[in-house]
């Protein structure tokens, strides 16, 4: 296979990758952390880009989809675990701040004496069409968003990372007390917001199928495609994380903001005035767009194979359900996702390791089963917590697990959960043999 293939392969995903998470969170992150900026940034690229990369080689290793890598726990739990994935990174969440970022970055800075919820009612109506129109032919994808599209994206996003570099000249502040003990920790956590490891799970199938209609067939050759595509994707999703981020931290003495959103208004408008409100636009429009395009059709093409409706009436649903959610406003939108994403990024992190070391268990079950029991046990725990209740009957237990107050407190019982996995295996499998 040609090595442009794989170049606008790589270049699809990252433009599928490169949505609204990806530019809100980074300068949050860089403001918040300050002098401890490159610490928080290595943790976040880590969950930000690694673990993505690693879930869509992981899609590799399977015939289908994400459901395969979920059903060697149980069938019914790769249905739902899986389902609950695409919603979240679908209608329920991920679409709908898609179109809500685009509309607070690329408009709401053109329409201050007008109606916002009017005004976000009309560029929602557009915007969802846009999505739904692109949508339909999904064999085009790949060349209309790794062709074009993500050219212009790159260089846009290129101007206004050299723009901080030369001409935000501010010094960074302290870390506030979030970034102030562990901050590498801290960005790792912070990481889970961008939902790419679980997109990751959903695009996965996407490139899959696009190196084999590119002629791919070996199991070893996919594999590699895959993550040689994956690898291109990385680097530039890293040396963007790590420009935006940067901005954000050079912006902490000039304001406060509502959110990263609006640090990058900011800094755009400190930087090139009323054409740097432009030139944001024209990032977050593409980079949301062509987000939201990949997950209505990976949403479209899960629904339709577990369901008796076809694919057009699957993506007709996605883009009306999110339509109606993306009018709510981007705040409500990320104040009910955090806690969701809490409890299943530990999840949907185990599963992507368990993947890489199966060999070592030889693919055991109860090593899945036993493994993901106790990381669902311990990130419920942390989302409902996030969600808001009142869990201090159960808070001077949990505090005692390692790595708790790194927000990783679901690490060790995952370990554990494994080890008693491989040991009821190996018991079970000398039982049988006598």
């Amino acid at each position: 296979m040609m090595k442009k293939d794989t170049f606008i392969i790589g270049f699809m995903l990252f433009a599928l990758f490169f949505g609204a998470g990806n530019l809100i969170y980074p300068p949050t992150l860089g403001i918040e952390s300050g002098t401890s900026y490159w610490a928080a940034i290595a943790g976040f690229i880590i969950t930000g880009v690694g673990l993505p990369i690693l879930a869509v080689t992981a899609i590799s290793f399977v015939k289908s989809d994400a459901r395969e890598l979920a059903d060697k726990v149980h069938p019914l739990f790769g249905l739902i675990f899986t389902s609950v994935v695409y919603l979240v990174i679908g209608p329920l969440f991920a679409i709908p701040r898609a179109a809500s970022v685009a509309f607070e970055m690329g408009i709401e800075p053109f329409t201050a004496n007008m109606s916002t919820s009017l005004v976000l009612l009309v560029f929602t109506t557009i915007f969802f069409i846009l999505v739904y129109v692109v949508s339909l032919n999904p064999s085009k994808m790949v060349d209309r968003i790794g062709q074009y599209l993500t050219p212009i994206l790159l260089i846009a996003i290129v101007a206004l990372a050299v723009g901080g570099f030369i001409l935000l000249d501010t010094p960074s502040s302290g870390p506030t007390d979030k970034y102030a003990i562990s901050p590498f920790f801290t960005g790792f956590v912070e990481g889970y917001l961008t939902m790419d490891a679980i997109a990751a799970l959903a695009f996965g199938i996407i490139v899959v199928n696009a190196f084999k209609e590119r002629g791919v067939t070996s199991q070893s050759q996919l594999v590699k495609s895959t993550l040689k595509a994956g690898i291109i994707t990385g680097i530039g999703l890293i040396i963007v994380y790590g420009s935006i981020g940067w901005i954000g931290s050079k912006m902490a003495t000039v304001g406060t903001f509502s959110n990263g959103g609006d640090i990058l208004s900011s800094a755009a408008n400190i930087m090139f005035g009323s054409f740097g409100a432009l030139l944001l636009g024209v990032i977050v429009a593409l980079a949301c767009l062509t987000t939201s395009v990949g997950l209505v059709v990976a949403c479209g093409q899960f629904f339709t194979k577990i369901t008796n409706l076809s694919y057009k009436w699957i993506i007709s649903l996605t883009t009306i359900v999110s339509f109606l959610i993306a009018n709510q406003g981007l705040n409500t939108i990320i104040g009910y996702s955090v806690p969701v994403l809490v409890f299943i990024y530990p999840i949907a992190i185990v599963l992507i390791i368990l993947t890489f070391i199966q060999k070592l268990f030889h693919g055991a079950r109860a090593v899945y089963q036993g493994a993901i029991l106790l990381t669902a046990v311990t990130s419920l725990y942390d989302g409902l917590l996030a969600f808001g209740v009142d869990l201090s009957t159960v808070t001077p237990y949990m505090e005692k697990l390692p790595f708790f107050a790194l927000g990783l407190g679901w690490v060790v019982p995952a370990v554990i959960g494994g080890i008693i996995g491989y040991i009821i295996a190996k018991i079970a499998k000398s039982n049988y043999e006598k």
